[in-house]
């Protein structure tokens, strides 16, 4: 009886230990039985990443048709500011990318505007995420450096896997990775983590680039390690410590919908000691966190349009999910009169700096638009043509035909990824800075912001792989996906992967097509970056695709910065060549305006799917011959043994016949 009833009692423990474990709102980590749960305090993260220099608000056309205002640090500063009244110790936390995106981004290494306005927003830390080094080793040496002269607050700056052991052994990296050690050294960037404490709670905290961030940074200058050994790494060292309440992981690395590809949740799962990763770089806004084991995943976008916050509350042994909140900086809030004072100096001194070497001011109207163009945030998300992307490849060739003047060869083809386009235009007033934002990443060898327009050539079946590259490998690599001046491809996106473009020609100014010759070379241009990182096609489709930019007499290209196109002396920029394009529109009531023509498709891509087995298999390339190998290797690997098994039961039977015959 007294069993019985000692069983009864374990039972109702168990039952009563589900229970409260079932209504916890958030993940459990195992209690030692000495570690009873409590809760002690709640833990506030004011979280943002990928910011790109948005200082000031965008323009963007809401459900109704109205034109309205999100983002911009004035307005973010309000924002934390109301946050701070009720969780007035908050942490306040970056995951990289805080640069590049903007006009005010010309000023990064002189005046490092964004760690500054960082600074009087309250930002505790940032990591390093890929735009950070598009200025190159020196620039960021350079920005450190003008972060340390300003004498001001600003944030820390965290980056644990820069493998500085491989980086210093190279003998060209060299000279520059060790002035950009010696700036971070000098910055606080020594310490792999660092501890902060609000209301009682000490976080470590520590920074990562991730693996595809690494490969969109060709030009840093640097070696990354791994980022998830990194991070094993660095927490060992803080658990080593034994003071720490929490981990936090800034990491600019990114989440997927695909799982393998998903870097933070891979991340999470190997490192399961983490305990709140603010993820960079993939501009994912999630509306709820990503929960992996006992660890929370957040993200809140891009371009400083919302701004993150969760709550957290602590246990002895575990932390439960409070609240959760994207706060959405729109002209509900107001404006901070200390940013703004601040962002105006930042203006004056991209002007006097950068834009009047260009003839143009910040704010200066290059063209009417009666129409707006596809948002930023949709941009590139479905395969097909697009008028903004027309309008940039067009302007590419418009600009080398202004530069050459008498001396112009035919531009066969222009070509811009849907990476390297950053901003959108709405209907109204197109400005100079405007049209930097849409194509306003990098730096040229001549150390002025703005990547150049390069001159390569492709021969005539390199152009139809270019073809097969957007629509194949962009629909898992989004920032491969093409726009074109000078093509036409009509393709199925029903037949088989790298073999879904059925039909390439060149589309001629005046609308003629005209046959590909495959060996012959036609001339390209694009981004310095862009043609840089045609390299990267051959690994993205493993192998089977290859793309290689050689001279005008046919030679393998091996330094993109000698086949620079100039103007006038200087290099001509992406964003230059669309400013100027814009600006040069037939002016109606004295202003110039953008015309139907970029309302409109031209057919420049053309999907015809079908199921049709004629459509399905006809103009196959050698993809789809390597495939039906594959296949009929397959099938005689099947066959073979059942051909064998049939036989000698034939051979069986045929003895079998003979011994009773």
């Amino acid at each position: 009886m007294i069993k019985n009833l000692l069983f009864k009692r374990f039972v109702a423990v168990l039952l009563f230990a589900a229970f409260i474990i079932y209504i916890s709102p958030g993940p459990i980590r195992v209690l030692a039985d000495d570690d009873p749960f409590e809760y002690t305090a709640d833990i506030s993260i004011i979280f943002t990443h990928d910011l790109h220099a948005h200082f000031e608000p965008s323009l963007f056309v809401d459900d109704n048709g109205l034109i309205s205002e999100r983002g911009g640090y004035s307005r973010m500063k309000t924002a934390i500011g109301q946050i701070q009244a009720n969780y007035p110790q908050s942490f306040i936390l970056d995951a990289g990318d805080f640069s590049m995106g903007t006009l005010y981004q010309t000023i990064f290494s002189e005046y490092a505007p964004d760690l500054r306005v960082m600074g009087l927003m309250g930002f505790h830390a940032t990591t390093l995420g890929n735009h950070e080094f598009d200025y190159r080793a020196q620039g960021l040496t350079d920005m450190l450096y003008s972060a340390l002269a300003s004498d001001e607050y600003m944030p820390a700056v965290l980056i644990a896997n820069i493998d500085w052991e491989k980086t210093l052994a190279d003998e060209k990296l060299e000279p520059d990775a060790r002035e950009l050690r010696m700036a971070m050294n000098r910055f606080g960037l020594a310490e792999n983590f660092i501890v902060i404490e609000q209301n009682g709670i000490r976080a470590a905290v520590f920074g990562l680039i991730g693996n595809e961030a690494d490969t969109y940074a060709p030009e840093s200058g640097l070696f990354f390690s791994n980022y998830i050994e990194a991070a094993k790494r660095i927490v060992s060292q803080i658990r080593a410590r034994g003071d720490i309440d929490m981990i936090i992981c800034l990491s600019h690395s990114g989440t997927d919908h695909n799982p393998r590809r998903s870097e933070d949740e891979l991340l999470a799962a190997a490192v399961p000691e983490i305990d709140v990763i603010i993820s960079g770089h993939s501009h994912t806004r999630l509306a709820e966190p990503i929960v992996v084991g006992n660890t929370f995943i957040v993200s809140v976008g891009a371009y400083s349009y919302d701004l993150g916050h969760i709550t957290l509350n602590r246990g002895v042994s575990r932390f439960v999910l409070a609240d959760y909140e994207l706060v959405t900086i729109n002209q509900n809030l107001r404006r901070s009169a200390e940013i703004d004072t601040v962002i105006a100096r930042f203006k004056g001194l991209v002007e006097d700096s950068y834009l009047s070497m260009f003839g143009y001011g910040f704010d200066e109207v290059l063209a009417y638009s009666p129409f707006g163009f596809t948002p930023i945030e949709q941009f590139g998300k479905q395969q097909g043509e697009d008028p903004l992307g027309n309008l940039i490849s067009d302007s590419y060739i418009d600009a080398v035909m202004k530069a050459e003047g008498n001396n112009y060869r035919t531009v066969d083809v222009a070509i811009v990824p849907n990476g390297v386009i950053r901003g959108s235009f709405t209907p109204g007033d197109i400005t100079v800075a405007d049209a930097f934002q849409v194509s306003s990443l990098g730096i040229g060898p001549d150390r002025v912001p703005g990547y150049p327009l390069v001159n390569i050539y492709l021969t005539g079946k390199e152009l139809k792989t270019i073809a097969e590259i957007d629509i194949s490998v962009s629909n898992i690599m989004s920032a491969a996906r093409l726009y074109v001046s000078g093509l036409q491809y009509t393709y199925n996106p029903n037949r088989l992967i790298l073999n879904r473009v059925t039909d390439v020609k060149l589309m001629r100014p005046n609308g003629n097509l005209e046959e590909i010759v495959d060996e012959r070379l036609y001339r390209v241009i694009g981004g310095l970056y862009s043609c840089q990182m045609m390299g990267a096609v051959e690994s993205q489709s493993f192998g089977l695709l290859k793309v290689e930019p050689k001279d005008m007499y046919g030679n393998p290209i091996t330094d993109f910065e000698d086949h620079i196109i100039y103007d006038g002396g200087m290099e001509l920029k992406e964003w230059l060549a669309l400013a100027n394009y814009i600006a040069s529109f037939e002016p109606v009531g004295g202003v110039p305006q953008v015309p139907e023509f970029y309302n409109m498709l031209h057919g420049r891509k053309i999907s015809e799917p079908s199921w049709s087995p004629i459509e399905l298999f006809k103009n196959p390339n050698k993809i789809f011959y390597m495939a039906l190998g594959a296949v009929l290797v397959a099938l005689a690997i099947i066959i073979t043994p059942i051909c064998m098994i049939i036989r000698k039961r034939k051979r069986k039977k045929r003895v079998s016949r003979k011994r009773f015959s």
